[in-house]
């Protein structure tokens, strides 16, 4: 039985400060052992907010790192800094990282692997546009960004990687897919898994649905066959983000 995820994305939100406050808030009402709860938070939130909810069932997840060890790359974080702060999960390949930081299947692919050698969880993001989906190519696009997010790995690593399916449609906007459309596309995710890796591996990788999830619609969506929690965005920065890990 695949034990549920629900991580929060904070985004480009939450000074240090604020980010204490609300970790101390959430953290009354979120620390359960029922589903895993991570806190994905801005870079600099990492180690203050860690201090936070250190002792408590919930996790520590970061937005994003880079694909090398060390180096003269400006601005970047690798992954043995995220590792020493005590981070244990990362976002990769998020479509807000691939529409104004122009990353790429292939960059998301090296960052995937990179993360795996560092014993951190990749939560793989993917998703189709308004247009795709129009088009009628949502699952051929999704496919694709599966195939190649994990290219390269095994089943057992493979295996290890949350993958978060996000209409790119539904971010932020208010809309969200219906529980049904979720579900499609997580099915066929569940199926690339399977042609890939076999029955044990996709009955095993954990899927999520994420483009606002809310305290409303978080039952619903995680009661679907192939959906294994939610990525959550503007709601994880509210007392609502409870109802969505209590769902």
């Amino acid at each position: 039985m695949r034990k549920k995820i629900v991580a929060g994305n904070w985004k480009m939100n939450k000074t240090p400060s604020e980010a204490v406050k609300l970790a101390e808030m959430l953290k009354q009402y979120v620390d359960t052992d029922k589903v895993d709860v991570v806190f994905c938070v801005p870079a600099i939130d990492i180690i203050p907010v860690g201090n936070v909810i250190k002792g408590t069932n919930i996790a520590l997840g970061a937005e994003n790192m880079y694909f090398e060890e060390s180096g003269a790359y400006t601005g970047e974080i690798s992954p043995a800094m995220l590792v020493d702060a005590g981070v244990k999960y990362v976002i990769l390949g998020h479509s807000e990282r691939r529409q104004y930081f122009a990353e790429t299947d292939e960059t998301v692919n090296k960052k995937v692997k990179k993360a795996l050698e560092h014993g951190l969880t990749p939560i793989m993001c993917c998703g189709e546009t308004l247009e795709q989906r129009e088009q009628g190519i949502t699952i051929d696009f999704v496919r694709m960004q599966i195939k190649c997010g994990l290219n390269g790995l095994t089943a057992d690593e493979a295996v290890k990687v949350v993958i978060a399916y996000e209409p790119i449609w539904a971010i932020g906007t208010g809309k969200t897919a219906t529980s049904e459309e979720a579900e499609e596309v997580c099915c066929a995710i569940r199926g690339v898994i399977r042609e890939m890796y076999g029955d044990e591996a996709a009955e095993n990788i954990r899927i999520q649905y994420g483009g606002s999830v809310n305290g409303k619609n978080a039952a619903e969506l995680f009661a679907m066959k192939d959906i294994d929690g939610g990525l959550v965005g503007g709601a994880s920065l509210k007392e609502e983000f409870k109802d969505i890990v209590n769902y």
